[in-house]
């Protein structure tokens, strides 16, 4: 009880030079069971991705061989989200094989704009430099993913109560837990002006 306790009272305690808005770390109690296991850790950088200018990091699993979507083009792409720092929690999986063939009705897919801000700035960034026929794995940073740490202010979003749930835990978790996220993204179809 005592030490419930304590880390509640850190989990409440604020940094004042941060307004109040972000925990202080240091105020939370040793919790053995997370120990080692990279919450909360700085940004990490895996050497056999790209890093853009932004953060964002991707690695190509399978490179296109068609065009490359301009700004503006409707986009059809199917996605699956990953949580890192909950346990690579499965927040979006259409059981669909990635680099699969594309039948049937293209509304089961995923569809936004290119350049009409529908989507976190990752996935804009990442389709706008796909070919297609293309499979890119994304490590997003929390800057580029969910605005406000709130899935439905920007699109993509997860469609199961449970995987609603995954990706709010991590987004509204107050500092123990890295929010950095991983999609894998294929792009199906460009719909042309």
């Amino acid at each position: 009880m005592v030490s419930s306790v304590g880390l509640l009272t850190g989990a409440l305690s604020y940094d004042a030079k941060d307004g109040g808005a972000v925990a202080a770390a240091s105020q939370f109690a040793d919790m053995p069971a997370i120990r080692g296991k990279d919450y909360g850790k700085t940004k990490m950088k895996y050497p056999d991705y790209v890093e853009t200018p932004s953060g964002l990091q991707y690695k190509d699993l399978r490179v296109g061989t068609g065009p490359i979507p301009k700004k503006g083009e409707k986009v059809v792409v199917d996605w699956d989200g990953y949580t890192i720092g909950y346990y690579g929690r499965i927040f979006e999986a259409r059981n669909k094989t990635k680099g699969g063939s594309f039948e049937g009705d293209d509304k089961a897919y995923f569809k936004f704009t290119l350049g009409s801000h529908e989507v976190i700035p990752a996935f804009e960034e990442a389709v706008s430099g796909m070919a297609l026929g293309g499979v890119r794995r994304l490590v997003v940073p929390p800057e580029l993913g969910y605005p406000e740490n709130d899935y439905n202010k920007s699109a993509p979003r997860p469609s199961t109560f449970s995987g609603q749930r995954a990706l709010d835990f991590v987004l509204k978790n107050q500092g123990l837990i890295d929010k950095t996220l991983l999609f894998d993204v294929e792009l199906l179809k460009i719909v042309p002006n």
